[in-house]
């Protein structure tokens, strides 16, 4: 044993063995490192398919070839017409064919020309790969590269880089583009008579040109499909009947059912490059369809008013997964129309549509009840004069109805009690990131959409409160702080166990009575009729109109569908008419149609919510003074609501004509009661809308009058107002109507600015004025003697 090892020893140490033994270690490592990496590094197009792996639609790639990411799959109908073509032995040579190059060699020495090259598929695929020009040393090098790819890449492998990356005329590359682009369907959806066209391809791509050599591409083809039935692939029947076929001609458009998806995948993809340039959407292209018909119909009635665009979104309640996403109309044709604007993912003021997580965000703090009176009365805070749609007031309207009907005064009352800043942050922790400068540059106004976000976040948020409500139940009383994410447009498998808490960033009872709010909006052209028909969807929804009528918004929510949709001009020009009731309502209810109907509703989550007694008439929590009262689930944060400021005692008389006190009145003939009053500029808009309030009695004359029951307020300006009078057409500077409410009919109040008299009023109590620049201040003086004073500016610009 020693002794033979000390002769191989020996032999190793001769000079010829090293370096024959070097020769064949750098052949070795030639061979193993002769493969470029990556084999293929030619860009690829973009392409999205909707949830079914159909094509909706691609982009060309940037060499200008229509080259689709590569697919590990290969059809079996093309492995069996491209093997019977081009490689018979494909399965079991080495990468090269010694028979195939025997007969290519004579074939050449007879012609004197070379007439074929006897390259294997592998072989092909090397030199798709590098590109070698056909030299007999490149052959050499083929053959080499070949037998390397042999070893590390398995047969259907191999297979699959040559479908991939094969010429197939043109500007095609690959099966699967070259499918599309002739054929208009998937490789998989080709018959024998098609496939075999596509297999004769690769080997003259030339073949497929408008116009050109259609006779040739034909024999070539049929002379395959003989082939395949000497080979007893398919019988004579098929044969016959794919020689029928018609062969490929001009290359057809690619599907474009969601251009604006897909710019939005390259640019999202050009961000974060990882992963294939084709990519697998939730995207229901049947869905699609509908909905973009529903937009171009839409469209073609809106334009007449010069709006040219509109968007909607479709998203799953349960995943957040997108359905339909339609950026906008399709007419690349007309540029003035900036269809390639993707509105879903624009910024644009939301107008309204804020209102509802305001509404809820207070129900969760407690700040107010489902119904709650919210004052509705002309309203200047500072310097900021929010108005209703309508321009008109109600002096006070419940909390939800202000909602459901949209009232801009009670929504700022709301925003000033909760506070702009905490709102904005709310906003931030449900994935509004368009709020770009800090919450003091919006203040007040966003609540009226005096910031900006887009149809996509906001129609994600929406769906997240659905989400959160339906789960609330399912994790028996608990919270998923994941359940807040924006929407996405990809199918994701991954699957996370919640990490259920106890609280939520907003409780369920909160949400609950928010979408029964937005539940109880009339729908255009329906007049509440909806709810006699059984087969109508429920849906809560909110429009939204920015200021000066640039975007009109609709986002309608169920259990298991959020639909969005934003009409106006991707340039921002405002349009009369452009409301979101008027433009966006219609097409929301129309797709909402196209959904599965159910009349299932959420449920009414008791786990988060307490039963107490609430006011009739304020819809407070019911305190000392309420005589009407009813039990009400309220969210648990309700406990922590103010009981009703508008419920008090009266004394009056034994009559009821006159309220008294004790100083003019013996105890005996005092009868006191409960009474609902509202301060008097409240009062002064809210019994011309509701009959049956009733008006607090005046004091008798002989009586005292309480220090805090001053019969009349200021409505405009109020205390510490700063007011801007604009100048007319002449450079006059114009006049200010001021404002007030007396709680008692007929009564005189004399106007005074700055201690000096003006005038008087009777029942309707304005004057106009015209205060130079400067600080003043008003009194008024009723004809009983009550005193109300108030300071306020007018700035000079």
């Amino acid at each position: 044993m020693r002794l033979g090892l000390n002769r191989l020893k020996t032999f190793l140490k001769k000079p010829k063995v090293i370096i024959i033994l070097a020769f064949l270690s750098a052949l070795f490592l030639l061979f193993w490192f002769c493969l470029p990496k990556p084999l293929f590094n030619s860009p690829t197009s973009y392409v999205i398919d909707d949830a079914d792996g159909q094509l909706l639609g691609a982009s060309i790639a940037k060499d200008g070839q229509w080259r689709f990411p590569p697919n590990a799959e290969v059809p079996e109908k093309f492995k069996q017409c491209i093997i019977a073509f081009e490689d018979k032995r494909f399965m079991s040579h080495p990468g090269f064919d010694v028979l195939a190059l025997s007969r290519a060699i004579r074939q050449n020495f007879r012609s004197k020309k070379v007439t074929s090259g006897g390259s294997t598929l592998t072989m092909q695929v090397i030199r798709l790969a590098t590109k070698h020009k056909r030299t007999v040393w490149n052959k050499l090098t083929e053959i080499f590269m070949a037998m390397r790819l042999e070893v590390g890449y398995s047969k259907n492998e191999i297979l699959s880089l040559y479908t991939s990356n094969a010429p197939f005329g043109t500007n095609v590359i690959g099966l699967d583009a070259a499918s599309w682009r002739y054929f208009g369907r998937s490789p998989d959806k080709l018959s024998w008579g098609e496939m075999a066209a596509m297999a004769v391809l690769p080997n003259s791509p030339s073949l497929v040109h408008p116009g050109r050599n259609r006779a040739i591409l034909l024999k070539k083809r049929n002379l395959l499909l003989d082939k395949l039935h000497k080979q007893g692939i398919i019988d004579s029947t098929t044969a016959a009947l794919a020689k029928f076929e018609p062969v490929p001609d001009r290359p057809m458009p690619l599907p474009t059912l969601a251009p604006h998806l897909l710019e939005r995948f390259k640019a999202d993809h050009q961000n974060n490059v990882h992963g294939d340039t084709r990519l697998k959407t939730s995207i229901k292209s049947t869905l699609q369809q509908q909905v973009n018909e529903i937009l171009e119909r839409h469209h073609q009635v809106l334009k007449s008013n010069d709006i040219n665009n509109i968007a909607a979104v479709v998203l799953d309640v349960e995943t957040g997964s997108t359905l339909a996403y339609a950026g906008n109309i399709a007419h690349p044709e007309d540029p003035e129309m900036e269809s390639d604007v993707d509105v879903v993912n624009a910024p644009r003021s939301p107008g309204s549509t804020l209102k509802p997580i305001l509404y809820a965000n207070m129900l969760h703090d407690g700040l107010l009840l489902p119904n709650s009176l919210m004052p509705d009365i002309p309203t200047q805070i500072a310097g900021y004069h929010p108005e209703n749609f309508d321009l008109g007031y109600d002096g006070a309207v419940p909390a939800s109805r202000a909602l459901s009907r949209s009232l801009n005064v009670p929504a700022v009352k709301m925003l000033q009690q909760f506070k702009y800043e905490r709102f904005y942050d709310a906003l931030q922790k449900m994935g509004i990131t368009t709020l770009k400068k800090p919450a003091d540059h919006y203040g007040l106004s966003l609540i009226l959409g005096g910031g900006e976000n887009t149809l996509w976040e906001l129609s994600g948020a929406y769906t997240d409160l659905a989400r959160v409500l339906n789960h609330y139940n399912k994790y028996n009383g608990k919270y998923d702080p994941a359940d807040y994410h924006n929407p996405v447009y990809n199918i994701s498998t991954e699957k996370k166990k919640p990490e259920l808490e106890k609280s939520g960033l907003l409780d369920a009872g909160s949400i609950y009575y928010t979408l029964q709010a937005m539940e109880e909006v009339m729908r255009p052209g329906e007049e509440m009729l909806w709810q006699q028909f059984s087969s109508s969807q429920r849906v809560a929804w909110k429009t939204g109109t920015s200021f000066g009528f640039r975007d009109g918004w609709a986002i309608g929510i169920t259990p298991k569908y959020v639909v969005g949709v934003w009409v106006g001009n991707t340039d921002g020009e405002g349009r009369p008419n452009l409301t979101g009731i008027n433009t966006a309502a219609p097409a929301l209810f129309e797709i909402f149609r196209l959904l599965p109907v159910t009349r299932d509703w959420f449920e009414m989550p008791v786990g988060e919510m307490v039963k107490i007694k609430v006011c009739h008439q304020s819809g407070y929590r019911a305190g000392d003074y309420c005589d009407e009262t009813d039990d009400m689930w309220v969210p648990k944060g309700g406990l922590k609501a103010p009981v009703c400021p508008y419920h008090q005692l009266v004394h009056l008389s034994a009559n009821g004509k006159w309220q008294v006190t004790g100083n003019c009145t013996p105890p005996d003939q005092i009868i006191n009661k409960n009474w609902f009053v509202l301060p008097p500029s409240m009062e002064y808009y809210y019994k011309t809308k509701n009959y049956q309030y009733r008006i607090l009695p005046p004091f008798r004359p002989d009586c005292v009058q309480a220090e805090n029951a001053v019969p009349m307020e200021v409505i405009y300006p109020k205390d510490g107002a700063k007011i801007y009078v604009p100048l007319e057409a002449d450079g006059s500077r114009g006049r200010v109507i001021f404002n007030a409410a007396h709680r008692q009919a007929g009564v005189k109040i004399f106007w005074h600015l700055d201690d000096k008299y003006i005038g008087e009023t009777k029942d309707f109590h304005q004057m106009a004025l015209n205060p130079p620049p400067g600080k003043h201040v008003l009194t008024l003086v009723d004809g009983n003697g009550n005193t109300v004073h108030i300071g306020f500016e007018v700035l000079e610009k």
